[in-house]
């Protein structure tokens, strides 16, 4: 079974979702990094939302186009509060002049 993790892009489909998937690979000659993505429709069953992180198994085709299943929302840590504009505005060099 492959897992595969993505991003949610749309939760309009009854029951069913779509996910953004990226891989990241040397180019075989140029020797650049390129970013490619995958589109999959996958089973909604959980209620993932649209920009959530989620991990995905392949299983049976369910549809034409439909052959993944959302395992598990994968929770993400919060980044720390930027401080407000006001309040670094005031610490700077212009607030003074």
């Amino acid at each position: 079974m492959k897992t595969i993790l993505g991003t949610v892009i749309s939760n309009k489909m009854n029951g069913s979702a779509i996910i953004l998937t990226e891989r990241r690979y040397r180019h075989p000659k140029y020797g650049k990094i390129v970013r490619s993505t995958n589109k999959l429709h996958v089973v909604n069953k959980i209620g993932a939302k649209i920009g959530q992180k989620v991990k995905v198994v392949e299983g049976r085709p369910v549809s034409k186009t439909i052959s993944f299943k959302i395992v598990e929302i994968m929770v993400e840590k919060k980044d720390k509060k930027e401080p407000k504009q006001n309040d670094s505005f005031k610490n700077s060099s212009y607030a003074s002049r």
